[in-house]
């Protein structure tokens, strides 16, 4: 199999912004970049409502003009172009297997609560167990992508646990970050039970060694992948808060966060976890999710 980034588009500047995206980091993978349409992807004001035929066309002629504005985007890039007869999260989810990445667009809730996060977004993520992009457009809607971006490139965040290490998500971004040449911030977000933090007794020498201990334990989580990705400029933040508003404060200088979810094996409902969930729609950055067990 052919190694390549995936990206779904529907003709919506969000998807265009993926798109964009997705044509950057295949270009600096020097990786062949897949664009996919499904053909019942839910109705918007991008799609006209019509019959199969004239959607096909429609479909096609999105497809090619999205393709043509990459080729310009990076000349040298090979692109291709895919439309599919199924639902987008099941067409999405196939298409992500056989992918390094899968980039999609999303709105967030700062402008039309949960679109492509919640109606293709979310169920496409809990279906496949690749990394999945998520790419928020410019804050108006009609806004065009960006210029190729060529480097530097600013920081990238990854949200860690310190009880609850996972090798998928750190070799993803040290991987990323060692791509990039940027520097690598991992952050932790925590704090002290409620019923310690809350004791007028609990001096602030307590405090500190709490605080000393989460940072040592930090420090131990990252040192094997320090050893392993020398080149990367790690820093480490051991945040007092929420982790989720923790991660969504640093992507605000970010160009990219990355967070993780656990691989579920209920088939009931889709959920990546409240931190993933709350980066998701907040983050003004893209956000990369790695699935783990």
């Amino acid at each position: 199999m052919t190694r390549h980034l995936t990206a779904g588009v529907d003709g919506s500047p969000e998807s265009r912004w993926a798109a964009a995206w997705a044509a950057d980091e295949a270009a600096l993978r020097s990786l062949p970049l897949r664009l996919v349409y499904a053909e019942d992807w839910p109705a918007s004001v991008t799609m006209p409502v019509t019959g199969p035929e004239k959607q096909q066309r429609w479909s096609d002629d999105m497809l090619t003009e999205v393709a043509n504005d990459l080729r310009k985007r990076h000349p040298g890039l090979e692109i291709t172009t895919r439309r599919l007869s199924a639902r987008p999260p099941a067409a999405l989810s196939v298409e992500a297997g056989e992918a390094d990445l899968l980039v999609l667009g999303s709105r967030g809730l700062s402008r039309i609560t949960g679109f492509l996060i919640g109606s293709v977004g979310l169920p496409t993520i809990s279906a496949t167990e690749r990394p999945v992009v998520l790419v928020r457009a410019a804050t108006r809607a009609d806004d065009v992508p960006p210029p190729a971006r060529t480097g530097p490139y600013r920081d990238l965040v990854v949200g860690v646990d310190v009880h609850q290490p996972c090798d998928a998500l750190l070799a993803f971004a040290f991987d990323e970050a060692a791509r990039r040449d940027c520097t690598l911030r991992a952050v932790y977000g925590w704090s002290l039970p409620l019923v310690v933090a809350q004791d007028p007794l609990l001096d602030h020498g307590v405090r500190r060694e709490a605080a000393a201990e989460v940072d040592r334990a930090l420090a131990d989580l990252l040192m094997p992948w320090r050893q392993k990705f020398p080149s990367v400029d790690v820093v480490e933040q051991a945040l007092v808060g929420s982790a989720g508003e923790q991660l969504i404060h640093c992507a605000t200088d970010a160009d990219l966060v990355v967070v993780g979810r656990h691989i579920r094996k209920s088939p009931l409902g889709a959920h990546i976890g409240p931190i993933t969930h709350a980066v998701t729609h907040h983050s003004p950055a893209p956000v990369a999710i790695v699935a783990h067990d």
